[in-house]
């Protein structure tokens, strides 16, 4: 396996969406000596119900800086517009400024087939810079990585696509009952979200239901609490199994035999 800098960059669209969906297995990851960095593509400046876009803006920024350090990581926002998030040169450029900012080893973002459009083109967008930033001529002011980083991609809700068909199996799910605590604390600064989700999507408790996805996830593979990812296989990637060698313990695969 090659040496790869133990530095993640958890790329998300929106503030409270790694927490959402990777938060147990960034403070995992934590634990197992790797520098942690949670940048969002926006602040998430329409997800608020009490204040208009630069107040929520702030607001969401401060939430999404305080759940980052419950795990000791830096907090970047690249400052798209919420739900207007689009794929082109500048913020490509701006994403492999980050990714070479942070010396990003291993990244994690969402998949390509994920429900929400902001989403589908950060994980576009994380994908297009990831590629390139080991390669000189890309116009950065950062030192381009020596090794492309290794790509990740984190769950959609409802493991569902955009017309709600079931997504390909994940590669392998994350045993996160250890730490499912600190992934609720992580959710918890999120306090806007509350009234936000029961007016979008009608959900009473964002954060019990957020834990109930992950028990839902755990029941799949046999613990308590999970999340799942996808290893980024394509040409142009490396395929050392990085994350899955460093949590072997916490590893899961589901049975797909039916036994």
């Amino acid at each position: 396996m090659k040496d790869y800098n133990r530095n993640l960059l958890v790329v998300q669209a929106h503030p409270d969406d790694a927490e959402a969906w990777c938060g147990g297995t960034i403070k995992l990851l934590k634990d197992a000596g790797f520098k942690i960095s949670i940048a969002t593509m926006t602040a998430g400046g329409m997800g608020g119900m009490n204040g208009n876009e630069q107040e929520t803006i702030r607001l969401r920024k401060k939430e999404a800086a305080a759940a980052a350090s419950i795990v000791g990581a830096d907090y970047y926002c690249l400052d798209q517009r919420d739900g207007y998030v689009f794929d082109n040169e500048e913020v490509r450029i701006k994403m492999v400024d980050l990714i070479r900012k942070v010396e990003a080893g291993v990244i994690i973002t969402h998949i390509a087939n994920d429900y929400h459009p902001d989403h589908r083109a950060a994980s576009a967008i994380c994908d297009a810079a990831a590629i390139i930033s080991s390669l000189p001529n890309v116009p950065s002011e950062e030192k381009p990585l020596d090794v492309t980083p290794l790509l990740y991609h984190s769950a959609p809700m409802s493991l569902s696509d955009p017309l709600g068909f079931p997504i390909p199996a994940p590669h392998f799910f994350v045993d996160i009952s250890t730490v499912i605590e600190t992934k609720l604390k992580m959710l918890g600064c999120h306090e806007s979200q509350m009234q936000l989700m029961k007016h979008m999507h009608k959900i009473d408790d964002f954060f019990g239901e957020m834990k109930k996805f992950s028990a839902e996830l755990g029941h799949m593979v046999s613990v308590d609490y999970a999340e799942c990812f996808w290893q980024h296989l394509g040409g142009g990637y490396q395929k050392d199994p990085l994350l899955q060698t460093v949590l072997q313990s916490n590893i899961r695969t589901p049975d797909v035999t039916g036994s």
